[in-house]
């Protein structure tokens, strides 16, 4: 679980770089403003998520617990559909890919909420 969730992190990490800087000097000119932003917002939630990730395996490495699964699982999950989504949405114009995008803001708040037990419950 804690390689896993480094690895993650690191990808989501780089990709989420990486994809910002596509959007800042490769789509500025291809995509309007509004789809923009939604890429823009995509990338940020990325790499928050990629750091939320590092510190589930860092707090794993200490005190692994159920929870913390969870909470990277639900992390993941939350970059694939809320990120991706917008990425798509974005690169696309499909608006009917919006249906997924709250499924992704659930699986995120879901993650912070298991991270949150898992904190209450931590012996220290």
């Amino acid at each position: 679980m804690i390689r896993l969730f480094l690895l993650l992190a690191a990808f989501f990490g780089l990709t989420g770089v990486a994809l910002g800087a596509f959007a800042a000097h490769g789509l500025k000119n291809r995509l309007g403003a509004d789809y923009l932003a939604v890429f823009q917002t995509g990338v940020q939630y990325q790499l928050i998520h990629a750091l939320a990730l590092f510190g589930v395996a860092l707090l794993a490495l200490h005190a692994p617990s159920r929870l913390l699964a969870a909470a990277g699982g639900l992390f993941t999950l939350g970059v694939l559909l809320f990120s991706g989504s917008l990425y798509l949405l974005a690169l696309t114009g499909l608006s009917k890919l919006g249906i997924i995008t709250p499924i992704g803001g659930t699986a995120f708040l879901a993650g912070w909420i298991c991270l949150m037990l898992a904190a209450w419950y931590l012996r220290a």
